[in-house]
């Protein structure tokens, strides 16, 4: 079993190769050896460029070709979206294969993504489709804050929709079952309400009480430490202060919301339910910085961190 990391570089035009290249150079030799950058050599070059590092590549870089390398900084391009997607796609099939023990994704642009011909909604829609997955949870981790998601990039009007007992349901299962596998044996999980107040018993909608409680009644048949619904406007602070190790977010904002309020540098998406083992930072290209050698790689290492967490976590289970 691989215990090699796969970076993948994201927009070649954004601050993805940036930030790859300082987490690189942060690493102890060890940690570098461990590590692999699926991307473009020419970019990667221009970005040590463009932070003032010699950090070494060789043996440490996966190169795929990309027309015109280096791309210009902070241009959207579907030639960029088309190297973003490859770099993932190569970075899936050897982690299929075991040759990486997880994927550590930087951020692509879903603009660009679309241009190119490649129609996802995102990382977690793209990794699904590529691995033949049913499903796949977006779940958000800080020290002090979790939260998974029973939907994200769709509109409100659908997020409602797909909270049904079945998937809400699904949610508490995958989410509790990523937990225990980091290492906390009894997970404490509350189920935020979809409506204000979940609904104060129907004044508000019924959605809470005929979708929600449902689920959270059959999680905690199953032996889970199930709680909810609650109310959104509190179950977070609860879970910061440590009254829960995870909050399920009914939709996207919910739960993005909270998180990066309290943990905007430091939250790491981790892609749950997939045949392989995926981290992200949570933040985008930031076109408007790329190429200046400034973008922040602090969640990078966050990722990076995590992921071999998970890593050796699947170890020590084989």
């Amino acid at each position: 079993m691989s215990d090699i990391i796969g970076i993948t570089m994201g927009d070649p035009a954004g601050v993805g190769p940036e930030i790859c290249v300082k987490a690189l150079q942060e690493m102890s030799p060890a940690d570098r050896d461990r590590t692999l950058i699926y991307g473009n050599r020419a970019t990667l070059n221009a970005a040590r460029q463009a932070v003032g590092c010699d950090v070494d590549f060789d043996g440490r870089v996966v190169d795929l070709p990309v027309e015109g390398a280096p791309l210009p900084w902070g241009r959207l391009s579907p030639v960029a979206g088309d190297a973003a997607f490859r770099f993932i796609e190569r970075a899936v099939r050897d982690a299929e294969e075991g040759k990486i023990g997880c994927i550590v994704t930087a951020p692509i642009n879903k603009e660009a993504l679309n241009l190119a011909g490649h129609h996802y909604d995102g990382h977690t829609g793209m990794l699904r489709s590529l691995t033949g997955a049913q499903a796949a949870y977006m779940l958000l981790a800080s020290d002090r804050l979790k939260v998974i998601h029973v939907s994200t990039h769709v509109s409100l009007n659908e997020a409602i929709r797909r909270a049904t007992i079945e998937r809400v349901l699904a949610t508490i299962r995958a989410g509790h079952a990523h937990l225990k596998r980091i290492g906390i044996a009894a997970p404490r999980i509350a189920v935020a309400g979809i409506n204000p107040h979940c609904g104060e018993n129907g004044l508000f909608g019924t959605e809470d009480d005929d979708q929600i409680a449902p689920a959270v009644k059959a999680a905690r048949a199953e032996g889970i430490d199930a709680h909810g619904p609650i109310s959104a406007d509190t179950v977070f602070h609860r879970a910061y202060s440590g009254a829960f190790d995870l909050v399920v977010a009914q939709y996207h904002d919910q739960g993005h919301i909270p998180i990066k309020l309290v943990a905007f540098d430091t939250a790491v998406n981790v892609s749950v339910e997939l045949p392989i083992d995926r981290t992200s930072v949570d933040h985008g290209t930031a076109f408007d910085i790329a190429g200046k050698g400034i973008a922040n790689h602090g969640n990078m290492n966050e990722a990076i961190a995590y992921a071999r967490k998970l890593v050796a976590g699947k170890r020590v289970a084989a």
